[in-house]
This record gives structure tokens, sequence and C-alpha cells, in this order.
């Protein structure tokens, strides 16, 4: 089974086009926003390191053989992630500490607002979700907003 350089996604060897993103199957390069694909044998041998790296980035971080490019890729989206859902954190914090008070001090508008803004922690659980089934799929696809952020080398 092969992978299509563009998007990483899964070919059967009768493919002529990837079903995902249209490429030639065995064209190189790819799609801006797209990495290519991890041999199959980096794949298949680090797959629940990948996916491990969206819930716990430390461990692949520390565990994964450097040369593997499939679990190095989906390290660093997922430490990309946690250090996003890190800084969300404290500047949830800081909004929430300040219309709080205004929401005791003020009228319920605050309030309305202060939850509004806690529906923002589900974006990384969104983002989170969408690595682990790229990553269970054999895929190389960059996560939405914070995709294109190279930490790791």
């Amino acid at each position: 089974m092969a992978f299509c350089s563009g998007c990483g996604t899964k070919l059967d060897e009768n493919t002529r086009y990837c079903p995902t993103c249209g490429q030639p199957a065995g064209a190189p390069g790819g799609p801006a926003g797209t990495q290519p694909g991890a041999e199959e044998a980096d794949v298949r041998e680090n797959k629940a390191l990948a996916i491990l790296a969206y819930i716990l980035f430390l461990i692949p971080l520390l565990a994964a053989p450097k040369d593997s490019k499939f679990a190095r890729y989906h390290t660093n989206q997922g430490l990309v992630l946690f250090l996003g859902a890190l800084a969300l954190g404290i500047v949830m914090g800081i909004l929430n500490a300040i219309f709080a008070a205004l929401t005791f001090w003020g009228t319920g508008f605050f309030g309305i607002i202060l939850g509004l803004i806690n529906v923002l922690w589900l974006a990384p659980l969104a983002l989170a979700i969408i690595g682990i089934i790229n990553a269970a799929n054999g895929a190389m696809k960059p996560l939405p907003v914070i995709g294109t952020i190279q930490l790791l080398h």
C-alpha cells in the first residue's frame, strides 16, 4: 500500500489519483499546506506514538525515533496544540476574572459574554480530535489554524 505524496492519504496500488486531494499517485510534492507522506513502515511502527502526541506530547517527544518523519510531524503538531491551549487558558483566565467582576458589579450581559468566552475551550479539543484521526489514518495533514507552525525539526 502506498501513500499520497501530497496529503499522506493511504492509496491502493491501482489508484491513479488521490481521492482526498486529487493529486496523481506517485507525483512529487503536494498542494500548498500539506506535507509529503511518510514511509508505510514508519507509519505502521509509530502510529501509536503519533496518536499519543495529541494527548500527551511529551512521551512521543522523548520516545519517538529521531528518524521517524511521521512521529516527529505529529509530535510537533501536539506540542503546538499544547502551547496554544496553554496560551488560550491564560488569556481565558484573565478574561474570566475581568468579566466575572463586571458581572458581579454590573448586569447579566457580562455573564453572557463570559459564557461565550468559555466555549473557546472546545477549539483545542476539536483540533486534538482532528489530529488523532489524521494520525490514526496514517495521514500527515496540518491542523487548521496552527498546522503550519514548526517547532521541532
